[in-house]
Parts: C-alpha cells; structure tokens; sequence
C-alpha cells in the first residue's frame, strides 16, 4: 500500500509542464526533423512519446513499475496508432519523466526481425543519458539506432517512397 502511495505522490509531484521543459520546442523540432530524415530511407514510422507521470488508474495497480510502464507504452502504441502502418512495422519510443524508464514497442513486422535482446539493450544504452538529464542526446540516440535498424530490414529501393503514415513530431503529455 506504502508503495503505492509514494508511487501516486512521485507521479502527481511532475508539473503539467515537465514533459515540455524535458523537451523543449526546439528539440521537439530537432527530433520531427529526425524522423522524417530518417523515414525517408526505409518503409517504417516511428513515434515519439514523453509522459511526465502516469494517469491515477495506473498508479494504483499492484503491479511493479516496470510492469506498468510496460502496460502504458503498450496503450499508448495502440492509442497513437502505431501499429496500423501499412508493413506493421512502426515503433514507439516511450520515455516516462517520474520514474526513468524507457519502453520501445516495435509492431510484429520489425519485432520479427530482431533478436530478443535488441529491445532491452537499446534501452540500456539510452538509460545513463535519460538519469544524467540528456533527454536530447538520449531521444537522438533512440531515433538513430531505431532507425538503423528500420533501413536494415526495411530500406526503400531506389525511386521507391514511403508514405507518411503517422505524423513525425514527438508527443508530450
């Protein structure tokens, strides 16, 4: 219960406006930027989300919260609709302000294609940029390696284009 209780006052402490002194407009352009560069060379659609702290109806789950940030990207990669990209190959890249955690969500088409371990390790990698406050150096890293990976088993043949299916500004909330 004590868990859950500091867990609701850690998420309800993040001001209405930590997502976006996290990443600020010029970064959020950076980043669109980013993604539509990268879209450009392979078939994928990649989306940015930034969460400051969670809705009340996750916070009280009994859950831990690596469970439940899992839960969330999860919804929001449905909710974003980024699994409705025509070669099921779109990624979420989820990023919570309260508790420093990192979810990627790859749909089936990308997640196929990966090894297992790719997902976790990516996020490691981003983590110590996250803690240390570099939410541009880790976001860039992010969007770079999902992109690699996007134009490893999904790159555009010449005069092939790729649709934009999903708008390439990163989301904050």
């Amino acid at each position: 219960m004590w868990t859950r209780l500091t867990r609701i006052l850690r998420h309800r402490w993040q001001s209405d406006d930590a997502a976006r002194r996290a990443v600020p407009p010029v970064l959020l352009d950076k980043l669109a930027a980013q993604v539509a560069a990268s879209e450009a060379r392979h078939s994928g659609e990649i989306r940015v989300y930034v969460e400051a702290g969670l809705p009340l109806s996750y916070l009280w789950q009994p859950a831990s919260m690596a469970q439940i940030t899992h839960e969330r990207a999860l919804a929001m990669f449905g909710k974003l609709r980024v699994w409705d990209t025509a070669h099921n190959n779109g990624v979420l890249i989820y990023l919570l302000l309260a508790e420093h955690r990192i979810e990627i969500v790859a749909d089936r088409g990308l997640n196929e294609r990966v090894a297992l371990d790719t997902w976790p390790r990516m996020v490691e990698s981003m983590s110590a940029a996250f803690k240390a406050g570099d939410f541009e150096g880790g976001l860039t890293q992010a969007v770079q390696e999902v992109s690699s990976l996007l134009r490893r088993h999904f790159a555009l043949q010449t005069g092939q284009s790729n649709p934009n299916e999903l708008p390439d500004k990163p989301l904050l909330n």
